[in-house]
């Protein structure tokens, strides 16, 4: 079983390198901090890319660069083999109940710009080591139980902005130069900080106050502010007299071309800040996850007027041309208007963050409602299916044949059609392969989608096309069929088939229909109808991308136009297709043919 789960993954997952040494640090972190049996489940040792794992993030070259474990309630330490993350950039533990010391390893981390291990239980001092940071921009170690004085080399790091020591048991002089932080917080322990130097012990209000300079500008901006409003006022009761006066002509006003607010075209967009989307995400916390994907995590928030969105914090937001090329890719995503694609709301953009809001779906996803329902839940009904089947078929076709220039989603899945308050079938995360960085590398894994629903010309080229679209969506109809998944090792055990498609494909040949259908529907469906969508699923679903139906027939075909012709077709390219393999089989067989044989040994070499 082990070898063909490693065979397995061979096929079907791009080659790369991922450092041994980083899984093990990870491994000896979770080890390290006591996590329970349902934290960190899929941080598994022999599970050789960490990039996958939940609260890990990385960079493209598959290096660790983020490591977030707020909250989870640990019980255990911090081990020094985190060292090993040299490109680790950000690593939160807050509020998780660690304890020990501060391993002075971390000293090693040169990449680290953000260390927050607030409201944990470590003890001891505060590593001298962290002085060796010099990317360190933010050191939060508030609320802790802390000894020992603040280390000066801390006063020397030419990166730092933000340090929090707060409510520990620290004592002695704070190093002077800390006081020019813009942030900082002494409070709450034996610190020498208003008597010696004069200062306050934390910033005000946590944050820097107005310089002398922009209190100057404050006056100026308010002066000048009334000054408009008077000539404004004038103006305005010039003009009503004006109107009201009987020889006077009302001034006509046209719109001058050129002067209109582009996100008022586009959509009606909306920018918001990031203090917004933070409030609403309450910190963007680890409880309003709603799903996490390759572009990266998606947060349920409510904003401030009590509507629910969801928020997408785009991992790889670097981009050629910065906030103004992303701006302008986001303008033309929200030209994209259709019933049956998700509607962008607004967008926020900071110099080191990307993130989309969007409706907040109560019904979440299609794939949700397949395999995660519970004991009394409804399920997805086959008249509901067939709907989301139709819907989801022209949002996609409107994307290919209707926008200029067109766009490819290139992660056609079940996990990325959404359900309205209706159960309409809504496409999501459309568009969003040009909204990050592909940075030119010759490594595979820049390949954006999910495997199973990848197609294989993308797979092996990595150039995707509006078929690439098509393939995704056939495997999706399967899904809706069956409510499996498209990649389930678990059939092994049954000396099955892995990958979804051939499972239907095998069992569609012994004409099986019944074993195809959803067990969840139970005998409430249309024979007819199942046929049809596997039909198509498999015609979506051909090798070739050129054999695959554009989407504007793939929608004709589930209206009942046009399949009969291009199934038979089909079903005779795929019996020539059976027919050479099974002879290419027979003709390798060692047991069959002698001169085969021989042929084969001498092809193969000496052992």
């Amino acid at each position: 079983m082990d070898l063909a789960l490693a065979l397995i993954f061979l096929a079907f997952f791009p080659v790369s390198v991922f450092p041994d040494d980083q899984v093990e640090a990870l491994v000896a972190l979770k080890a390290s901090l006591n996590a329970s049996d349902t934290q960190l489940t899929d941080w598994i040792p022999y599970q050789v890319n960490p990039c996958t794992w939940s609260n890990v993030i990385c960079d493209p070259s598959n290096h660790v660069t983020s490591v977030s474990l707020s909250s989870m309630n640990f019980t255990g330490f911090l081990t020094p083999k985190i060292a090993v993350l040299r490109n680790l950039a950000t690593f939160t533990l807050q509020g998780s109940f660690a304890s020990g010391v501060i391993p002075k390893e971390f000293g090693n981390l040169s990449g680290l710009t953000k260390l927050n291990l607030e409201n944990n239980h470590f003890y001891g001092e505060i590593p001298s080591s962290l002085g060796n940071l010099q990317k360190l921009q933010i050191l939060i170690l508030s609320q802790n139980n802390l000894t020992g004085s603040v280390p000066e080399s801390l006063a020397v790091l030419p990166s730092l902005i933000n340090l929090r020591v707060d409510s520990n048991d620290l004592s002695g002089d704070v190093p002077a130069h800390l006081f020019h932080l813009p942030r900082y917080n002494f409070s709450g322990n034996h610190l020498n900080c208003g008597v010696n130097y004069l200062q306050q012990c934390e910033s005000l209000d946590d944050d820097p106050g107005p310089s002398h300079e922009s209190k100057v500008g404050l006056i100026l901006g308010v002066i000048g502010g009334i000054f408009v409003f008077l000539v404004f006022g004038v103006c305005l009761m010039a003009w009503l007299c004006k109107g009201r006066h009987r020889g006077c002509k009302r001034e006509v006003y046209v719109d001058v071309p050129g002067e209109v607010d582009r996100r008022i075209a586009f959509g009606q967009l909306r920018r918001f800040s990031w203090r917004e989307l933070q409030l609403a995400t309450d910190g963007f916390s680890e409880k309003n996850v709603l799903g996490q994907g390759g572009f990266g995590k998606v947060y349920k928030g409510v904003l401030l007027d009590n509507t629910k969105v969801a928020v997408k914090r785009l991992m790889d937001y670097e981009r050629p041309g910065g906030d103004a090329a992303f701006q302008r890719e986001v303008e033309m995503i929200s030209v994209a208007v259709h019933k049956n694609l998700l509607r962008l709301i607004g967008f926020c953009t900071t110099p080191t963050e990307r993130l989309l809001v969007y409706p907040f779906m109560q019904n979440l996803s299609v794939s949700h409602c397949l395999r995660e329902i519970k004991p009394g839940d409804k399920i997805l009904d086959w008249p509901t299916r067939k709907r989301v089947a139709i819907g989801t078929a022209r949002g996609l076709e409107y994307l290919h044949e209707h926008c200029n220039p067109k766009i490819i989603h290139r992660d056609v899945k079940a996990a990325n059609v959404l359900l309205d308050e209706h159960l309409e079938a809504v496409v999501g995360d459309f568009g969003l392969a040009m909204l990050v960085d592909v940075r030119k590398t010759n490594v595979t894994t820049q390949v954006r989608g999910t495997m199973g629903h990848i197609a294989p010309e993308y797979l092996s080229t990595g150039k995707s096309s509006e078929r690439t679209d098509v393939f995704g969506y056939g495997i999706m109809l399967l899904e809706l069929v069956t409510g499996q998944r498209a990649v389930d090792v678990s059939r092994l055990e049954e000396e099955d088939d892995v990958l979804l498609l051939d499972h239907v494909k095998k069992l569609e040949r012994e004409k099986r229909l019944g074993d195809i259908v959803d067990g969840n529907l139970g005998i409430n469906y249309n024979l007819e109808e199942v046929e049809t969508m596997i039909q198509v699923a498999l015609l979506c679903t051909q090798p070739s991308p050129e054999d695959r139906p554009p989407m504007s027939e793939v929608v004709r075909m589930l209206e009942g136009e046009g399949l009969a012709e291009r199934w038979e077709e089909w079903q005779n390219v795929e019996v020539t297709r059976r027919q050479e393999y099974e002879r290419l089989q027979r003709r390798f067989d060692w047991g069959e043919d002698s001169a085969y044989n021989q042929e084969a040994i001498e092809l193969s070499g000496g052992r």
